[in-house]
């Protein structure tokens, strides 16, 4: 990858100084996005930790909104696509079996997130705040990472990691979340470490990145393997170093694969034994497309998964969703919501790409970082369920948010000071 010469240009400035509690609700809201295990009830209506952060920043947006007399601009390069998976997301209410549970995680993966990822791109106005932003998700991050490396280096030095089962955790339910929610944000880390012009920025991108690469090697996610893999060569491809970078980046990741406990669970996925993994997840993948052909259209609706494969369990472990990004979405919003995911997808990564070439070079990490999160967002989700967890569709809506920052206040920028877009 190759990034073109640009002059930086200014941000826009007339919000300078404005929406500040809102930029700190956002900031707070990012760094409790684990929090969503932490659960109780309003009466009949369940909620979460996170849940309140996020209705609070909205309270707080809407009220700075309106004393400041700002205007709420909703269109942007995204918002045709976000649209149409909102949409194709209430449909899958009303197909749904339980109406009330589908409501609650429509709520939690589609309106809550995409208003976030609103005020996050009025309030983001410069790199710096974006920054702020993504420091609220590394903190929150960086908790997951410490809690559970600390957990399975207990194990390991107790001789009881067994690693033909889940590994343990300490806030999350299996391991696998744990490399979901941090690579991520090891993405934009590593991009802002790489190609940053703050020294705090990358000091923080680098503390980050010592935290969360080890415990993401610690969760013994063998997708999460894969992502990292391929977000590793993706960053040695962005830098201008990049003919000596990859050789090193390949390198790195054949010595760490070679790690003892990494190997044996590297290993045990390669073997065609019964019960593995790998083999699971291909009986799963069957079964889903038996259950589809009944349901080709629509799906079966949010959170209904698990009772519609009933008859198609045979002797399968249950699991909510089938670990796949195609067979996770189409079930559950059908085609129309499958594609819309694809296009808002597709639509991001070049927005993104555009702005690595073209946006001043405060923002082209940003840029770079989204995109490569995207990508191996796509590829852990090749066998596992990137999307729909509370934590994982606002870290989703966010990046979506600051792509659109960077683009909108680069724009407002160059037309403030006379200068043509990018």
């Amino acid at each position: 990858m190759t990034q073109a010469r640009a002059q930086p240009v200014p941000a826009a400035r007339w919000i300078e100084g404005r929406y500040r509690y809102s930029l700190l609700a956002v900031a707070l809201a990012g760094a409790l996005a684990p929090a969503y295990v932490i659960r109780w009830h309003v009466g009949p209506l369940p909620t979460t930790l996170l849940e309140v952060a996020i209705l609070a920043t909205i309270a707080v947006f809407a009220v700075e909104t309106i004393r400041q007399g700002s205007p709420i601009e909703w269109r942007g390069p995204l918002t045709a696509p976000a649209v149409l998976f909102i949409i194709a997301g209430a449909i899958s209410v009303i197909v749904a079996a339980d109406h009330r549970a589908a409501l609650g995680l429509y709520r939690a993966y589609f309106l809550e997130p995409a208003a976030f990822a609103l005020i996050l791109a009025a309030i983001a106005n410069t790199p710096r705040r974006a920054g702020l932003v993504l420091l609220g998700f590394a903190a929150g991050g960086a908790v997951v990472a410490v809690s559970n490396a600390a957990v399975v280096l207990d194990a390991v030095r107790h001789h009881v990691l067994d690693l033909m089962t889940t590994p343990p955790v300490v806030i999350y339910q299996t391991a696998n979340a744990v490399a979901l929610y941090l690579i991520p944000l090891i993405a934009v880390a590593g991009a802002i470490l790489l190609h940053g012009r703050g020294r705090a920025e990358r000091w923080l991108s680098g503390l980050f990145l010592a935290l969360a690469l080890p415990a993401c090697l610690l969760s013994f996610s063998r997708g999460g393997y894969l992502a990292l893999a391929v977000l590793g060569v993706g960053l040695a491809l962005s830098h201008r170093w990049a003919k000596v970078l990859v050789p090193g980046a390949i390198l790195v990741l054949l010595a760490v694969s070679q790690v003892p406990l990494i190997r044996q669970r590297i290993a045990y996925e390669l073997h065609p034994l019964p019960g593995n993994t790998l083999d699971f997840r291909i009986r799963i993948w069957g079964q889903t497309l038996r259950m589809l052909s009944h349901h080709l259209l629509f799906g079966i609706g949010l959170g209904n998964y698990e009772q519609a494969m009933g008859p198609y369990w045979q002797d399968l472990t249950r699991v909510i969703y089938p670990h796949n990004i195609v067979l996770n979405f189409w079930p559950t919003t059908g085609l129309l919501g499958l594609a819309a995911f694809a296009w808002l997808a597709v639509r991001a990564f070049i927005l993104g790409w555009g702005g690595w070439r073209r946006h001043p070079a405060p923002w082209r990490p940003y840029d770079l970082g989204v995109i490569l999160a995207l990508v191996a967002m796509v590829v852990h989700g090749i066998v596992d369920v990137p999307f729909f967890k509370n934590d994982l569709s606002l870290e989703f809506w966010a990046l979506l948010g600051i792509l659109w920052a960077a683009d909108r206040w680069t724009r407002a920028g160059n037309a403030l000071y006379g200068r043509g877009g990018p």
